[in-house]
């Protein structure tokens, strides 16, 4: 059983930083892409950065570009997603993935976290 649990979330002001962590288990990731999404109230799901867990290609979206990085640590099973020079439009649950395709469409992605509360005051 496929397991990604989210944590590093929390409240923060404008212009500060956030750590996610994906802590992911239940199967070998080296095929995989894991990545991060996110959902703002009231507005659809929306890609934030994605990498290839064998090799470490990263993607990221054009809103997060420069201000966030997507890691992982092959001895802890982890992906992080370090976020920097944060808005109060990063404000939003955001969801660790696993798929097979580094897509902006959340179709790709079979796996899903439960979610992590990132609120960013102005």
């Amino acid at each position: 059983q496929v397991q990604l649990v989210e944590s590093g979330g929390g409240l923060v002001q404008a212009g500060g930083s956030l750590r996610l962590s994906c802590a992911a288990s239940g199967r070998t990731f080296d095929s995989y892409v894991m990545g991060w999404f996110r959902q703002a109230p009231g507005k659809e799901r929306e890609f934030v950065a994605a990498i290839r867990w064998s090799g470490g290609s990263t993607y990221y979206a054009d809103s997060v570009k420069g201000r966030f990085t997507i890691s992982r640590d092959y001895a802890k099973n982890t992906v992080y997603l370090q976020m920097n020079s944060l808005k109060p439009e990063d404000t939003a649950i955001y969801y660790c993935v696993a798929g097979f395709s580094p897509s902006s469409d959340s179709r790709w992605y079979t796996y899903w976290g439960q979610g992590t509360q990132v609120t960013v005051s102005s």
